[in-house]
């Protein structure tokens, strides 16, 4: 069961009318661009293909919509991140591609898009409780691999024993996440690179 289907509305034993997680995909898009409150119902069905009728006896509301969607971007983004860290040698190694990765992101179209983490905080987790568990829940599970990482490369000597990992892992969370802001209004890849190499100086 993907982590969307927690959010959805029991459905009585009728069959789905339509793929879930591809609806969710495309709902993510719309949320990302438009953010919570400006995307309507209306609009969901649209982008999502799914009619009314079919969408609520898939959720409940809007919100359960978003929640859902907001689960199936954490899941599909960290399982690209995590096939990107794998491909490292050393801790260090791993860390550059994590912070490569949130470069990438930035950049194009996908960079002016958004991140969905990021607006969540800014739009929602203020006000909503859900919202705001769901983005802490996040970003400490992002932390978390920062500092596993740090460990690593500390373990296998390619990052100093000096550098503290708690400090390193929330400044280099605050870098990436910045790099999702300035995206939105376009990250030249030159630019982007030079991010990268300069976070990494700071394992030095």
């Amino acid at each position: 069961m993907s982590t969307a289907s927690a959010t959805a509305a029991p459905r009585a034993g009728r069959p789905r009318e339509f793929d879930l997680d591809a609806a969710l995909d495309r709902a993510i898009v719309l949320f990302s661009e438009r953010g919570y409150h400006a995307a309507s119902i209306s609009d969901l069905t649209e982008a999502m293909g799914v009619a009314a009728g079919s969408l609520y006896k898939a959720f409940k509301d809007k919100k359960a919509i978003f929640l859902a969607s907001f689960d199936r971007y954490k899941q599909v983004r960290t399982e690209l991140l995590e096939a990107a860290i794998a491909q490292g040698r050393t801790g260090r190694d791993k860390l550059r591609r994590t912070v490569a990765f949130y470069a990438q992101a930035a950049q194009g179209e996908m960079g002016r898009r958004g991140c969905l983490v990021i607006g969540t905080a800014s739009e929602l987790a203020i006000n909503d409780p859900d919202a705001a568990e769901r983005v802490c829940r996040s970003h400490a599970r992002s932390e978390a691999r920062l500092v596993e990482l740090l460990r690593e490369g500390q373990a296998d000597g390619s990052i100093p024993t000096y550098i503290e990992p708690p400090v390193t892992a929330k400044t280099l969370l605050c870098l990436m996440h910045g790099m999702r802001v300035m995206g939105k209004t376009g990250l030249d890849p030159g630019q982007a690179d030079k991010m990268v190499d300069a976070a990494m100086k700071l394992l030095d």
